[in-house]
């Protein structure tokens, strides 16, 4: 049986299986290891499990756009799927997904592969010597000289840049934007776009719900609330701030709903027909005219456009 050292996954990372039927070498595979290797080296993948998050999919787009190639797309969906036929790298499925995944069928779209995949995992004995610097240094050294032998010094320097922290620090400094619908068809960008526009919002809100206060973090910084848009971004795609919300999973639901909704002086109200039975905690309509918890700064505050809007448009259909 071979070994599976050092030695081992070097090679296998200088024969990865990649697409050469375009007069160029696709270098989608090579570029997805690097930015794996990247959230190790920065502490963000702590573990062997490796999901399709904004984190991975941002260090993916900086590096393409150091090291892809013109006659490609930069769709992190493909290398992600058959990066499997190398055989160090597997799936986790979501519940429901096994039968699909085991099928053959080829599952590359980026929703698609979120849907269906829970995370990727590499071989253990792989995980574990990209955790020592030396060796993770190697391998990304080998990548490098085998795949990009002319690039490797600008792409040392990359390597050390949080792509997903750079787009949160924009979204803050610039108060976030209004997009044209041209532009955000493509769904890799979107996971990045969507998830720092949720993880601001969360943030400025201090990861607690501002209708009812409640705040839960795990270990793995996991947090119980969502960044919610007020005007919803598939009807005016406003990723500003000032249309967000950060609201714990029941009230996210309920003001999508339009059970409650919120007052031009921030006061909150609520649907008098709600039939509730709340024995361990305080019923929604008992929160009707409380204050919503607010952002530290005024200009992260809900715009007054936007909650009357959700008051015309939500609440008063609902």
């Amino acid at each position: 049986m071979t070994a599976k050292n050092l030695s081992y996954y070097a090679s296998k990372f200088t024969k990865l299986r990649v697409d050469r039927a375009h007069g160029s070498i696709a270098p989608h595979k090579p570029i997805l290891l690097l930015s794996v290797i990247e959230l190790i080296e920065q502490g963000i993948l702590k573990h062997n499990q490796i999901p399709l998050s904004a984190e991975l999919v941002a260090a993916f787009l900086k590096l393409w756009q150091q090291l892809g190639s013109t006659a490609h797309n930069a769709d992190i969906g493909m290398p992600f799927f058959h990066l499997k036929s190398d055989g160090f790298w597997h799936f986790r499925s979501n519940p429901g997904f096994e039968a699909l995944l085991s099928s053959g069928a080829k599952v590359r779209a980026v929703n698609a592969l979120r849907q269906a995949v829970e995370y990727a995992y590499l071989d253990e004995e792989l995980f574990e010597l990209l955790q020592q610097p030396t060796f993770r240094n190697i391998l990304i050294n080998t990548l490098l000289n085998t795949w990009f032998a002319d690039k490797t010094q600008q792409v040392q320097e990359v390597l050390r840049i949080n792509a997903f922290a750079e787009f949160e620090q924009e979204l803050l400094a610039t108060g976030g934007r209004l997009y044209e619908r041209s532009v955000i068809k493509d769904e890799t960008k979107t996971v990045v776009r969507d998830a720092t526009f949720r993880k601001v919002i969360v943030s400025i809100y201090d990861y607690r719900c501002a209708f009812c206060g409640l705040r839960i973090i795990n270990s793995l910084s996991q947090n119980i609330v969502d960044g919610s848009h007020i005007m919803p971004f598939s009807q005016f795609y406003d990723d500003r701030i000032d249309n967000g919300l950060s609201l714990c999973k029941n009230h996210h639901w309920a003001f999508d709903r339009g059970w409650f909704s919120i007052n031009d002086d921030f006061t909150l109200l609520v649907k008098s027909d709600l039939h509730e039975d709340a024995p361990n905690c305080k019923p929604m309509q008992q929160f009707n005219g409380d204050r919503i918890r607010l952002p530290v700064h005024a200009q992260h505050y809900p715009r007054l456009e936007a909650l009357r809007w959700h008051r015309e448009n939500i609440f008063k259909s609902a």
